[in-house]
């Protein structure tokens, strides 16, 4: 991983997917490409089917919540693009980027205050999870424990990008 001789520690990665709504809808390229511009620098990319297993590890904090086999079922419904993003601070420029979880709360500007609106209340009421185009982590440790999760370590790249000296 590229190092900020100033702070090395400044330089982050963090794990985002691309959940099946933005898939099938064909919005994941602008959503990438808000990202990049922002900075980050994209480390690792794939597409896949998750199973049932691994998705179930991902959000195991929800386990026992009443909407946890509704986002199961959700998530394993089509494919996902999952991804390590490397940047200054990414993990908390990856969220601020994003938004809000509820899409209904999600500021106009942010991607999913932009490409969803739904509200967790009304998902429940559908029995469905919130679409919300986009998982990010929500903290450095979360983040390292997702791309463990989703990648191996040889999938991950470090690169120089032309813009690198202008970002970092």
């Amino acid at each position: 991983m590229s190092k900020d001789p100033d702070n090395p520690e400044t330089i982050e990665r963090t794990f985002i997917a691309f959940k099946p709504d933005a898939v099938q809808r064909g919005i994941v390229g602008e959503i990438l490409h808000r990202l990049e511009r922002a900075g980050l620098k994209i480390s690792a990319l794939k597409m896949i089917h998750a199973s049932d297993e691994l998705l179930e590890e991902h959000y195991s904090e929800h386990k026992g919540k009443d909407f946890f086999q509704n986002l199961v079922d959700f998530m394993g419904g089509g494919p996902v693009i999952a991804g390590v993003l490397e940047g200054v601070k990414a993990v908390s420029v990856v969220r601020k980027l994003v938004g809000e979880t509820e899409p209904y709360e999600a500021a106009p500007g942010t991607i999913r205050g932009d490409y969803s609106h739904v509200s967790v209340e009304h998902a429940n009421r559908k029995g469905k999870a919130v679409k919300n185009v986009i998982h990010a982590s929500g903290n450095l440790e979360e983040a390292r424990k997702e791309i463990d999760l989703w990648f191996d370590e040889d999938e991950i790249f470090t690169y120089e990008r032309t813009d690198d000296d202008h970002i970092r």
